[in-house]
């Protein structure tokens, strides 16, 4: 729930940078220059962002057609995501649709080749469901204006799927059952009372509901469509929180996560028949997911380990757990096709985008069925990152992703910038970004500081910013600057804070109440006004609204901390340049947040540099904002901070 304040897009845009396993760095080796600048290539954010981005289908859909011949994908191969079919054994792809707002799959039809698939307009987050029939016939199947839909999943007959939507009432989500053929539906659970719809029982008689009482502090329930009654099944003491995996493919058991039994999310089951509560799957991390196959014969599960995912394949006939033999890399999607005789999925490195890739498990051959990163890149002038831990200004070790140019060493620092995740409770993870490796390729430092409040380091660390936002979070934020100044490979003078969404109120909570401390500041889509984000959120936020409270605050009794924590209000203090992103089409952060930080640092006769996207919402799906985003940024950066111009050049008060 805590990570409000980012979509897919925005973090795909945003996503933090590659980690190994490593918790230290090695100042004078692997984290110093390795290559002389006279061999080193930069290349320009169009040369990174001609990389081709791949999204699979939703786990809750069908990635391969029933034959099995091709994998359902939407690349932004044009600009603009769209659906493409990839041969399974060629990787040839057909474009299936040209649409001018970004759309993604929700899979293949069981038993033909029509599409499930969903778009908003413009970053509206209004998205509807839609069919794609095979002679290029579109249906909207939620066609009512200001609906917000998402695909729920098929009934194990293939004869009819589930759809979540707010038609009725823009608070809250109902479950509708579309007939296969004709897409009749009929309304199976009208939500009166504000629960968060999530797993759906095969035969589509039991729908898992959650519900949040606080931001640490949640409950499961089952609710009978035959009987219409609701059953409580976590019934506790404390603040426990609990999720929804999904449901046994036999029905039988909901997998759901609890951290009832120690610091991280572990898998129980609760059998439907019985009530017995059972663990499913343990780790020293959180268990990010947990999917099976139609058949039931394979469990796929991932683990968020230190903010790079591992992948388990369980067959469930034999006991036998496998990882794919394939590269060293992260593990995405992992589909099967009818049979489960072939597996599709993603493979990504710090260095390389997401791969379509093919496995046939009996044989365990692998097939690379795409090849995303764009040729005018030589894969070794870009760079591996690390994890490491720093001590805050309390003690508290702090984790965080750092990417250190190959130009940097202790004979010529580099400049650096902290990167600030969104959320709050997001977390910086493994996996290749553009933005990052462009950023880094042009000569800075990325220090991705996973302050107190980011999700997969326990419940503990993850509630420690609790009504304390702009206070604690931010000092473990200035502690980062602090670490990396005293780096040899550092440039101590030139350090700046760059962020997203909740990063990008950190950006401009920092510039406010920490003055000294940064050089420059880049605001992306950030909070500015607490005061009038909280009292603007989108209606289908209802369901969270008091766990949310519960978090930042109640604005009818903690208006004036809001306000206190708020940089619109103490903008006076901003002295050093700062850019500000925005969407125009921002449902969660109004474009009105960021014209009003724009206009009042001018006012202090700062530098300020403000891009609006008209077509776009809380971050950038299409490929040329990306690019224009991602040049303007560095572009900025050498300005005001890798050599500033006299009189361009922050002055101290």
């Amino acid at each position: 729930m805590r990570n409000l304040l980012m979509t897919s897009a925005a973090l795909a845009l945003l996503a933090a940078c590659s980690v190994n396993s490593q918790t230290t760095p090695e100042p004078n080796a692997e984290t110093a220059a390795t290559t002389p600048a006279t061999e080193f290539a930069v290349y320009d954010a169009k040369a990174f962002f001609n990389t081709t981005s791949y999204v699979m289908t939703a786990s809750s859909g069908f990635a391969f057609s029933p034959d099995g011949s091709k994998i359902l994908v939407s690349s932004d191969e044009t600009g603009i995501f769209n659906l493409y079919a990839v041969n399974a054994e060629t990787g040839e792809a057909s474009q299936l649709t040209t649409n001018t707002d970004s759309s993604f799959p929700d899979g293949y039809f069981p038993n033909d080749e029509r599409v499930l698939f969903n778009h908003d307009r413009g970053g509206d987050e209004l998205n509807h469901i839609f069919v794609l029939d095979p002679d290029g016939t579109v249906t909207d199947l939620t066609p009512t204006e200001d609906t917000k839909a998402g695909f729920a999943g098929w009934a194990a007959d293939g004869e009819s799927f589930f759809i979540i939507t707010n038609e009725r009432d823009a608070r809250f989500f109902d479950v509708y059952e579309y007939n296969a053929d004709d897409y009749s539906r009929e309304l199976i659970y009208q939500n009166d009372e504000g629960f968060s719809p999530g797993a759906i029982s095969p035969d589509g008689t039991l729908i898992a509901l959650s519900k949040e009482r606080t931001s640490a502090d949640s409950d499961l329930y089952l609710a009978n469509i035959e009987t219409g009654e609701t059953t409580l099944i976590t019934e506790h003491e404390g603040n426990i929180a609990h999720g929804i995996y999904d449901f046994t493919p036999d029905g039988s058991k909901l997998v759901y996560s609890t951290n009832e039994f120690g610091e991280f999310t572990q898998a129980w089951t609760y059998d439907v028949s019985t009530g017995a509560k059972a663990a499913e799957i343990e780790a020293d991390w959180d268990v990010s997911y947990v999917t099976y196959t139609r058949s039931g014969d394979y469990q796929v599960y991932g683990i968020n380990e230190d903010g790079r995912t591992t992948v388990t394949i369980r067959d469930l006939t034999t006991g036998e757990s496998f990882v794919p033999d394939l590269p060293a890399g992260e593990i995405g999607n992992v589909r099967f096709n009818a049979n489960e005789t072939r597996i599709a999925l993603m493979l990504s490195r710090d260095t390389s985008p997401n791969n379509l890739w093919v496995i046939d498990i009996e044989s365990g051959e692998t097939s690379q069925l795409t090849d995303a990163m764009n040729p005018e890149i030589d894969e070794d002038m870009l760079v591996d990152a690390k994890v490491v831990r720093y001590e805050s200004y309390d003690g508290l070790e702090i984790p965080g992703i750092l990417y250190v140019p190959k130009q940097a060493s202790a004979e010529t620092p580099a400049p650096a910038l902290v990167y600030v995740h969104g959320g709050p409770g997001g977390q910086s993870r493994a996996g290749y970004s553009a933005t990052i490796q462009h950023l880094v390729n042009h000569g800075y430092v990325v220090f991705a500081a996973n302050n107190r409040g980011s999700s997969g380091y326990g419940k503990t660390f993850f509630h420690m910013d609790d009504k304390k936002h702009g206070d604690v979070d931010l000092q473990d934020i200035v502690y980062a600057e602090k670490w990396l100044a005293e780096q040899e490979w550092v440039d101590a003078d030139k350090i700046g804070i760059i962020g997203g969404s909740y990063g990008g109120y950190m950006v401009g909570a920092a510039l406010a109440f920490e003055p000294e401390v940064f050089k420059v500041g880049i605001n992306i889509f950030g909070v500015m006004n607490w005061v009038r984000t909280l009292d603007s959120i989108p209606p289908w936020w209802e369901s969270f609204r008091e766990a949310l409270y519960d978090e930042m605050g109640d604005p009818a009794t903690d208006g004036e901390r809001h306000r206190a924590i708020s940089p619109l209000f103490h903008a006076e203090n901003i002295k050093v340049p700062l850019m500000v992103i925005q969407g125009a089409n921002d449902p969660r952060v109004l474009k009105v947040e960021s014209d009003e930080i724009v206009a009042a640092v001018e006012a202090n006769d700062v530098p300020v540099t403000y891009v609006v996207f008209d077509d776009e919402g809380h971050g950038f799906s299409k490929k040329a904002n990306r690019i224009e985003a991602s040049n303007a940024y560095v572009e900025f950066l050498d300005t005001y901070l890798k050599s500033p111009a006299p009189d361009e050049a922050p002055t101290e008060d």
